[in-house]
Order: C-alpha cells, then structure tokens, then sequence
C-alpha cells in the first residue's frame, strides 16, 4: 500500500545483525537539525535488507520528513540494533504474539522469522488491535502466512474479527493456554494484557506520562557547553535544551534507548519514568525524562 500513511520505508544495508523485536534509531537532517526517532524493523533476522515501517503523525517532525521526502539514494544515520523483547532462544511451542497499532512491526519480524526458521513447527496466534481495519497495516501481508492464526480487533469501528479493546474472551479466540505470550503497542494493553497472564514478554512504545516535579519553574537550568542560561520552565532537559536552540542527540523520547544521555555536572533532576531522584554531581542522566529539580548545570 504505497500510498497508506504506515506505508513500507527500505533501506538496502548489508549486515544486517539484528535479532527480531529489536529496534533502530534512526537519525535524519530536517532544516538542518538532526533528529532520531526508534523504530523496530519488520524484517525476518538474518536478511540484508532492512525494513522499516514509520507511522505517520501529524506534526511528528521524523515521521512527517520521511513520508514527504524519503527516497532512493537518501542518507540516514542508523545504529546497532537494541532492546532485549526477542524471541527466546528455545522457541514456544503455542505462541501468541499481540500487537496495538504499529507495535505490529516486531511482532512481524518475529512472525517472518519463525516461518522462515528450518524444524520451527510450533502454533503461531497474532492479535492485532486498530482503531479500524483500515488501520490495520500488514494486514495483507499476514493473511498470505501459511499455518498463523490472525485476528484483528477494532476498537473505534467494525470490521475486525473482535469488537472492543481486549478482553479473556479475545485472548481464548486467539490462541488457548498459550505457552508463551509477547505484546509490544500502548501501555494499557500492555496493562491489560498482564491482568490475564502475569508474566509477558513485553515492550511498550507509550510516552511517558509527564509529571511536574516538586518545584517546577524555581530554578535555571545552565548549558556549560554552550554558554547559555535559562530559566526553569519544568519541562524535560531535552525539550528546554531544543527551545534554547540546541541540537542534542536523541532517539526514542520516552527513556529507552538512552541516545539522549548526558552529564549532569551540578545540581538535582527527577527522572520521569522512575521517580528517583540524580542528586549527584557528574552523573549520567537521560535528558528526555529528566526535570530539573532547582538549579541545574548540564554538559551540553
């Protein structure tokens, strides 16, 4: 589906070294800034060419980029693959894979994998839930997988094959007793997911809920690289260090990839996913999850 916002991105790269479910980041050049986004190719492990899928958002500065200008002979910055949501070296007999949205592209290089996998004879079930069955992407492709049971379940319109978000009733319809069970989209599937098996192998691609520290706004965050000052506003270092004219290096935006991490010289941040408290002085934190907690001094 050329045309389709979730539309297929290659790119021909040997070596590809990755295991399925992991992610890249990718960095790109947008009016002469780069930016970094993480996205989990789709590709079966072992091939050559990598396959990224990129949702695209309204506003989304990466995503709006490659879907405008993405074509043959374009240069993008790629790193070693990440992430430990992979496929368990002893592989499931009964395995059941779900997805939310675009959380179906390592689920589909999971997929690709297991059929292309020599002796591999185990039940493969995918759940794949849509706002609506247009939104469904590879949704062509997985019908064409000889001997995978696939579902679609849409929450906002007809069309699937379950109604609704998920419930014990989806899960028995796609694959009873399952041996093992792996989700990758929005942290309330996720969620829900964990209220019926306890112990998923699972990943999430939510952002991270902002909270506002216990004194937002009461301080200055100081970027001793660059010379500039500026005042507290409570958002993350990240998002203060973009509005204050810098470029840093950034990926994933919600703290996983860790491409933003930088030293804090001086002072005391909160981390947005965890809680904790960075009160010690030259210590690594992750920009795009750190607050500034009073006065703030960052090498960047």
């Amino acid at each position: 589906q050329p045309n389709h916002p979730l539309a297929p991105r290659r790119s021909a790269t040997p070596g590809w070294g990755g295991r399925a479910g992991q992610y890249l980041t990718v960095t790109v050049e947008v009016d002469g800034r780069r930016h970094s986004r993480c996205y989990s190719p789709a590709n079966a492990e072992g091939v050559q060419l990598i396959e990224l899928t990129v949702a695209r958002h309204d506003g989304g500065v990466v995503s709006e980029h490659l879907f405008r200008d993405a074509r043959p002979g374009m240069t993008v910055g790629l790193s070693e693959p990440s992430g430990d949501f992979v496929l368990p070296a002893q592989r499931p007999r009964r395995l059941l894979l779900i997805a939310g949205g675009s959380g179906i592209t390592p689920v589909m290089s999971m997929v690709r994998t297991l059929q292309e996998e020599r002796g591999y004879d185990g039940e493969v079930a995918v759940l794949h839930y849509v706002r609506s069955i247009d939104d469904a992407c590879y949704r062509e492709q997985l019908a064409l997988l000889p001997d995978v049971r696939v579902l679609h379940g849409c929450t906002r319109g007809p069309g699937g094959d379950l109604d609704g978000h998920l419930t014990a009733a989806h899960l028995a319809a796609a694959m009873p007793d399952p041996d093992a069970v792996y989700v990758c989209g929005p942290r309330a599937l996720v969620e829900a997911v964990r209220a019926h098996h306890p112990a998923p192998a699972a990943e999430s691609f939510a952002p991270v809920p902002l909270t506002i520290p216990d004194s937002p706004g009461e301080g200055r965050v100081a970027f001793s690289d660059s010379g500039i000052d500026v005042a507290d506003d409570g958002r993350p270092l990240l998002d203060q260090a973009e509005s204050a004219g810098l470029s840093p290096q950034s990926g994933c935006r919600m703290g996983i990839c860790h491409t933003c991490t930088r030293r804090k010289l001086r002072g005391v941040v909160r981390n947005l996913t965890t809680g904790a408290l960075s009160t010690a002085d030259d210590d690594a934190v992750q920009i795009c999850v750190s607050v500034p907690v009073g006065d703030v001094d960052i090498a960047l």
